[in-house]
């Protein structure tokens, strides 16, 4: 450790200090001014000037296609996104329709070595969308949303039941959350 002998190298280092935080502070803030370009709030105005709660209220959700055994993951999906895009309850002209198609597995990944049952399940879930015109001429959107639920099961066969339908119920919500977003990332800047 150097010790100064009068106070002035003390003085000086703690000004450099003092000019390189400045330095650094102007050069990320001068960085971040540049980037807020890039970028479109979700929510914010549209390209085409309406708001984001009339174009999402615009979207049709048809029915959702499911193997047989699983439509009522499709029921919880299709019903989540009819709140989330339009959950005035209030008609609204539609000029957008968003079809999917989706599959549902259960995974066991906790078996318990003494009795051999599962312990726990995994609900995953694939949904398959498309958002076109409501004449079906034009693809404006595709994807595929994926997720997962956790649940436990229990000796209880209702229990074990209830559990896993609660389950499909927070999958459908995060699967919905998805979809609503993507499609309010296209429809944000569509004139």
């Amino acid at each position: 450790m150097m010790r100064l002998a009068n106070g002035t190298g003390a003085v000086r280092a703690a000004a450099n200090g003092t000019v390189g935080r400045a330095v650094r502070v102007a050069a990320v803030a001068a960085l971040a001014l540049n980037l807020s370009a890039c970028f479109r709030p979700l929510y914010g105005p549209t390209a085409s000037g309406e708001p984001m709660s009339a174009l999402l209220a615009s979207v049709q959700v048809d029915d959702v296609l499911m193997a047989q055994g699983q439509e009522r993951l499709g029921h919880y999906l299709r019903s989540e996104l009819i709140f989330d895009l339009d959950g005035s309850g209030q008609p609204s002209a539609k000029r957008y329709r968003l079809k999917m198609q989706g599959s549902e597995s259960v995974q066991t990944p906790i078996v318990s070595s003494q009795t051999g049952r599962a312990e726990a399940g995994t609900i995953v879930g694939t949904i398959k969308y498309a958002l076109e015109d409501l004449s079906g001429t034009k693809i404006i959107s595709e994807g595929v949303a994926t997720s997962t639920a956790t649940y436990d099961r229990s000796i209880q066969r209702f229990a074990s039941l209830r559990a896993a339908r609660d389950a499909e119920i927070r999958l459908a919500k995060v699967l919905a959350e998805q979809i609503k977003t993507r499609i309010a990332s296209v429809l944000v800047t569509k004139p």
